[in-house]
């Protein structure tokens, strides 16, 4: 090991060399073993009305990749009707979008430890949804709202966890192509699936579109798609239009 130390100093200075130290696992095979465990931690949600039995309509939503809950949830500001109730959830990993200050984001999900961090998310929509359901009308229909990421994270919380609802609403988003909805026919009988994107948003372009079509179809899926004159945006007009055909 002394030879190990040695070999990363710096002659003059006697300093480790960053680089060496980040070689040394691989050169004198050194075993280095990854490790996950759970702690218990801090999840941000924002509401418009007050639960209670009085509530007939409850929309969980989510928000997209650098979005944070308190911006997406003012474009249900409409929705206060005294009968509904909206629930914002924020993804569990904030983010500076530009550096290591400034403005903040949120984010569902990496390519890192994706499943870990696909089942913190379940856990922590679990715990929303099994909080404020039950203390809703007994005969409130549930909406979930995936705008851009939030998409991904809805379907994947449904695929994972089965929930009572009534209406899924994908706005600017897709289908995550490695689920296989087939098992989960009985379960989406008789519930209404609702896509929407702008037809100018610069991420879902006609290929992806295209792309997205085909998996709809091959998923077996019943999916009404209304697609609109705009970008890659929620539209409070078109959203609360939507909103007043599924009450």
């Amino acid at each position: 090991m002394d030879e190990v130390l040695f070999a990363a100093k710096d002659k003059k200075t006697g300093r480790a060399e960053s680089f060496f130290i980040q070689l040394l696992p691989y050169l004198y095979c050194i075993m280095v073993n990854e490790h996950h465990f759970k702690v218990e931690r801090t999840a941000h949600y924002y509401t418009i009305g007050q639960p209670g039995p009085h509530i007939k309509r409850f929309w969980l939503v989510c928000h997209g990749y650098g979005q944070l809950a308190s911006q997406i949830i003012h474009k249900f500001r409409d929705f206060d009707d005294g009968q509904t109730l909206v629930l914002a959830a924020e993804g569990l990993s904030r983010f500076y979008w530009k550096g290591v200050s400034g403005q903040v984001g949120a984010s569902w999900m990496t390519s890192k430890d994706r499943l870990e961090e696909i089942e913190d998310y379940c856990r922590m929509l679990d715990q929303l949804y099994h909080q404020y359901v039950p203390q809703c009308s007994d005969e409130v229909k549930i909406t979930f709202f995936g705008f851009s990421q939030g998409c991904a994270t809805h379907c994947r919380w449904l695929h994972s966890r089965c929930p009572h609802f009534a209406h899924l609403v994908l706005w600017a988003g897709i289908f995550p192509d490695d689920l296989d909805y087939r098992p989960l026919s009985d379960y989406l009988h008789n519930k209404s699936i609702h896509l929407l994107y702008g037809d100018q948003d610069q991420f879902l372009t006609p290929e992806r579109i295209e792309k997205l079509h085909a998996l709809i179809k091959d998923k077996g899926l019943t999916v009404d798609i209304h697609p609109f004159e705009g970008k890659h945006e929620i539209l409070r007009p078109i959203l609360n239009q939507l909103a007043e055909r599924l009450s």
